[in-house]
């Protein structure tokens, strides 16, 4: 009982994709191809991703995270923390083991904050897109609008959570 009770809506997945595979009830089946489709994304990314931090894990000592975006790091660590968000490609999902390994390393809650609002929205190969589709002015009103309000919601983080606050894993 306790494995249904733990597995309750995968359970309720797995059954209701099954019936609409075999009932041909179109939306189950869309879901269905949707979520196999992410899932081989996923677990083809995903161990890139995992490597990756495992070698900025151990290439990157604490003393620098600090030193540049740490606590007392002000809006240089802002800076810093937007750049490697742009600078980085991927879904969302990629963005939150580089967070945790930030905050793990001394980074400030602020600028873990910051690096998920500018990863979600101020990628370049986004940027690029935008600017294809929509135009410069489009993308430039977009960034400017959105990378403050990362800031300000960085700054309520931090004294919402208090600078010692530190991610704990599992």
């Amino acid at each position: 009982m306790k494995v249904v009770k733990r597995y309750f809506w995968v359970i309720i997945f797995v059954l209701f994709s099954t019936g609409s595979l075999l009932l041909g009830f179109e939306p189950g089946e869309l879901i269905y191809r949707n979520f196999t489709q992410f899932l081989l994304e996923l677990v083809a990314f995903l161990p890139l991703m995992f490597l990756l931090v495992g070698l900025f894990d151990v290439w990157v000592p604490k003393e620098a995270i600090e030193k540049h975006i740490g606590g007392r790091s002000g809006f240089a660590g802002a800076f810093w923390v937007i750049l490697l968000a742009m600078l980085q490609a991927g879904p969302l999902y990629a963005a939150f083991p580089v967070a945790y390994l930030l905050s793990k390393k001394g980074a400030s809650v602020r600028n873990i904050f910051i690096y998920i609002g500018a990863f979600s929205c101020l990628k370049l190969p986004l940027l690029t897109f935008e600017v294809s589709f929509l135009g410069w002015r489009f993308m430039l009103l977009r960034s400017l609008f959105t990378l403050p309000l990362f800031i300000v919601i960085g700054l309520i983080m931090e004294r919402v959570l208090g600078q010692g606050y530190k991610v704990k894993a599992g």
